[in-house]
């Protein structure tokens, strides 16, 4: 009989332990504020393991934790949500921040630092942790708190790992809305700079050239019958102007969809890009002609954007260019021979073809090593993606796991 109610309790406690994670799979789907969803984690974690409290720590770049979710018990101490504490050797956190592991600490009474005399302050006497991990990197730990030592049994690091993972899943989320909202801002800022550059290009271009040919058609128009041979001459400027004028404006309109990418496509489109160049430029695709207008559009304005930054700061002899397709994608890769050390964060022109490169479910790569030139890789979706989704998200995190 003794056995059968052990495996009833068992049974039950599995339940309990099902229910509450299906609990919090239950907030994580609904996308609940970060802040909400870290208290109840460490409440329905706390309760089910009927600890003295429990704390969510994210980590800091200074060696130090941010206390940012917590349940106690009644009565029982409790660091308050916005604390900082110290990552010290010996203390749970500490030992997890270098390992990347779950970890505990039965009895603190001689562990040194001064987190773990806070600890003993409080009445902690063990604590266990585990490590939450977004992305294949460390971002902060859960742990659970006993006023007794040697209290918590063996597969207590398995049960707050399971919560742990949950708190993964919401991070992804947060990060890849903020991620994607950050790019739409991007992308909206980018378009009304662009606006603004077209209008000064207007202004200080073709509309000068165009004012003059006005001009100049005026004064010959009145100088006709009296001065035949000035107002030809006059008619000869305004032509020039003219023709000024019109060059000003194609060189515009290639600056916003070039003509030979539509009439021709993108191959002869990227040849007249090399031809363009200060800088020899060797020109190779292969299957270019299977890409949709948007991705052919997209892999022209990379390798351009990467042509005028290798002409203008790379100190290069040569550049070669590529466009193959790989299964569904469009590899686009744009490198040169010059001196490396390229800051992508340096300026908005390689952001905003990240924000482009990901708005058709790609990613934007560039490697540029001192002193061993610059490599510019997009992937692109040949073909427009069913469900537009960010792509290249780099979670929050602070260093590697393990």
């Amino acid at each position: 009989m003794t056995g059968d109610g052990d495996s009833v309790a068992r049974l039950e406690a599995l339940l309990e332990e099902q229910a509450a994670l299906r609990r919090v799979a239950t907030l994580v789907a609904r996308d609940t504020e970060p802040g909400t969803l870290f208290d109840c984690v460490c409440q329905e974690l706390g309760r089910l393991l009927s600890v003295d409290s429990t704390d969510m720590v994210r980590f800091e770049e200074n060696r130090t934790g941010t206390v940012v979710g917590t349940w106690s018990a009644i009565n029982a101490p409790s660091f308050p949500v916005g604390s900082t504490v110290p990552i010290e050797a010996g203390t749970v956190i500490g030992n997890l921040y270098s390992s990347g592991r779950p970890e505990r600490v039965d009895d603190y009474g001689g562990v040194e630092g001064k987190l773990a005399a806070r600890l003993r302050e409080f009445g902690v006497k063990s604590v266990v942790g585990a490590p939450v991990n977004v992305a294949g990197r460390l971002w902060g730990a859960l742990t659970v708190v006993s006023d007794r030592p040697f209290s918590f049994p063996e597969d207590t690091e398995r049960r707050i790992s399971d919560f742990a993972e949950l708190v993964t899943a919401a991070l992804a989320n947060v990060d890849a809305r903020e991620h994607l909202a950050a790019s739409r801002a991007r992308i909206v800022e980018a378009g009304y700079e662009e606006r603004r550059r077209l209008e000064r290009d207007l202004h200080d271009g073709a509309q000068q050239e165009l004012v003059g040919v006005v001009l100049g058609l005026r004064l010959a128009q009145q100088k006709l019958s009296g001065a035949p041979e000035e107002a030809r001459e006059l008619v000869d400027e305004a032509l020039e102007r003219a023709q000024a004028g019109i060059r000003d404006l194609r060189d515009l309109a290639a600056g916003i969809h070039p003509s030979v990418l539509t009439d021709r496509g993108l191959g002869p489109a990227l040849e007249t890009l090399a031809g363009r160049s200060p800088v020899p430029v060797g020109v190779e695709t292969v299957g270019s002609e299977a890409l949709s207008a948007p991705a052919a559009a997209t892999a022209y304005f990379v390798v351009a954007e990467a042509l005028t930054n290798a002409a203008k700061h790379a100190g290069c002899e040569h550049v070669d260019v590529s466009v193959r397709l790989e299964d569904d994608w469009a590899v686009v890769e744009v490198r040169d021979d010059g001196m490396g050390g390229a800051d992508e964060s340096a300026g908005s022109g390689l952001r905003g073809l990240a924000d482009r490169v990901s708005a058709l479910g790609g990613l934007l790569e560039i490697e540029s090593p001192v002193g061993e030139g610059t490599m510019v890789r997009a992937r692109i979706a040949a073909a427009p993606p069913a469900v537009s989704a960010p792509s290249g998200v780099r979670l929050p995190a602070h260093r590697n796991a393990g």
